[in-house]
């Protein structure tokens, strides 16, 4: 493993230093990001979107509530 990583630093243009700095960055960060797309396949999940077809379907959906929103005039 250690020559694989001499390596990748020789190709990459890196000391040791920085190569391992990165990995132990995105070894701490893995879980955080687990657990985000967990909650997001959940989320997704719970709203019925199974393809990007229905992402892009939401999105429009949104958008067009949001100017309907928008035009309404205050009422006082």
């Amino acid at each position: 493993m250690l020559s694989r990583a001499e390596a990748l630093a020789r190709k990459e243009d890196r000391t040791m230093s920085e190569l391992v700095r990165e990995a132990l960055r995105h070894y701490e960060r893995q879980p955080w990001w687990d657990e985000m797309n967990a909650y997001g396949r959940a989320t997704a999940a719970a709203a019925g979107v199974k393809t990007e077809d229905d992402v892009v379907r939401v999105i429009h959906e949104h958008r067009k509530e949001r100017r309907r929103a928008g035009r309404k005039r205050p009422t006082a």
